[in-house]
């Protein structure tokens, strides 16, 4: 498999990729390792995972300057990404303990010497099989990862092949932070491999990625009796009151569309501005994204970069083009550029039933519609398929919390956007996924429980 460089079409390394025998190997690999790395003392799991933490921030710089050669990410923001690590695990280094506790629910009699005792343990799952995403491949590879390891867990890790020489690095330095070799094993592969890794034997798969994709696990999995988590895309929306500073609304939500070439599952794919501050506000983003360099991504002042799929390309410029043929207004870019760059584009007047309001556009192009009032605001927000995350821009706290109590998104946001906490869950709903990463949930998803019912003779 080749590793090509998405901003000039170089190509960095030849890696050889796993069939479906091999992947099969690797998971019995893992199998076999388990029991023991479940058996070493939680202090030793956390302590490998600290050095870890460690590591990743010594060799922070070669390990972004990697990130951008291998999948276009500006160097700048691929900094951003590794020195937030360090917050993020220690977050699961913190929380696990209390998360693995043995959790005491009844005791009857003597306190000292109970009759009668329920108690709830937890218990990994065995084998989990992570296939992964490319845009931001620490985050949301050690949203699984990590936490699968540090309550018992083997893992088997398939990054994105758009991101693969950055994976094998993230499992070196696991290995030598401590982690035993089969209880941490990368695949290497596109689609083949992903699904191979699939339909092997494991406990619990963690897929992050497309709807498409996901659907196509679900129904792979359908009769085993596997633990299955999917985090899907999203078609995010925002709404801007008329009360607000437009400006400071503009220049965030901006950055919420465009950051990391709006290729993030939470980016701002939508937004929907009161029609009372609706010219001022698409003067003012217009302006914004105007102003973001546009170059290489390895250049320290580069905002917008090369997309990591070329395919996408395409998709954008069929998004706008039907977007201006259903009466949206190009305010700028709209056209691909050399290295896989996609101009920086914002459409105004847009109506939901264009494509670009719709299908996950996963680039830097945002759709900007007027809307009379609060409800129309929701009922369009809500006109989706996908139920990721949503956000209001109002000085009134108790205006926007009354908005988004009516808005089906699994995270929402008061005056910010394509934002994540390790303290609070990540989760969508509809065609955005099912189950949690982050936050104790997040911990907890890796485990299964115990009934214990203890009664003296």
């Amino acid at each position: 498999m080749k590793i090509i460089n998405p901003a000039n079409q170089v190509v960095l390394e030849d890696v050889p990729e796993d069939n479906a025998a091999a992947i099969a190997a690797k998971v019995a690999r893992a199998r076999a390792a388990q029991p023991a790395w479940a058996a070493t003392p939680l202090p030793e799991r956390l302590a490998t995972i600290a050095r870890f933490r460690d590591a990743l921030v010594t060799h922070k710089d070669e390990l972004a300057l990697l990130l951008t050669r291998e999948m276009g990410k500006p160097l700048s923001q691929a900094r951003n990404e590794l020195s937030a690590m360090p917050g993020r695990l220690d977050f699961f280094l913190r929380e696990t303990t209390g998360v693995l506790a043995d959790e005491t629910v009844f005791r009857e009699g003597d306190a000292a010497a109970p009759k009668l005792e329920e108690i709830v343990a937890h218990e990994p799952l065995g084998v989990v099989a992570n296939v992964s995403a490319w845009n931001y491949p620490y985050f949301v590879g050690s949203n699984v990862f990590v936490p699968a390891l540090l309550t018992g867990n083997s893992v088997v890790y398939k990054p994105s092949e758009l991101a693969t020489l950055t994976g094998l690095r993230i499992v070196g330095l696991l290995h030598e932070a401590g982690v035993p070799a089969d209880a941490m094993i990368a695949v290497v592969g596109g689609g083949a491999a992903g699904a191979a890794l699939v339909e092997a034997a494991v406990d619990g798969v963690f897929f992050t990625g497309s709807y498409a994709t996901g659907k196509r696990i679900a129904q792979a999995l359908s009769g085993r009796m596997v633990k299955l988590q999917l985090e899907l895309g999203g078609k995010d929306p925002t709404y801007v009151c008329d009360d607000v500073d437009v400006k400071a609304a503009a220049e965030g939500l901006a950055d919420g569309a465009m950051y990391n070439n709006g290729q993030s599952c939470c980016s701002v794919e939508r937004i929907y501005v009161h029609q009372g501050v609706y010219a001022a506000f698409i003067d003012a983003f217009t302006k914004t994204v105007r102003g973001f360099v546009v170059g290489s991504p390895e250049d320290p002042a580069t905002y917008i970069g090369p997309l990591a799929r070329r395919d996408q390309l395409a998709v954008l410029e069929a998004q706008v083009a039907d977007a201006v043929a259903r009466g949206g207004r190009l305010l700028c870019g709209g056209r691909r550029l050399a290295g896989n760059v996609f101009e920086p584009t914002v459409i105004a007047d847009a109506t939901n039933a264009m494509a670009l309001m719709r299908e996950e556009s996963f680039g830097p192009v945002i759709g900007i519609a007027p809307v009379a009032d609060d409800d129309q605001a929701v009922r369009l927000m809500n006109d989706t398929d996908y139920g990721l995350t949503a956000g209001v821009y109002s000085p009134s706290q108790e205006r926007a919390r009354a908005i988004l109590r009516r808005v089906d998104a699994g995270s929402v946001y008061w005056n910010c956007c394509d934002r994540v906490s390790p303290r609070l869950p990540w989760t969508g709903r509809k065609h955005s996924g099912m189950g949690s990463t982050l936050s104790t949930h997040g911990i907890r998803t890796f485990v299964q429980p115990k009934a214990w019912h203890l009664r003296r003779a």
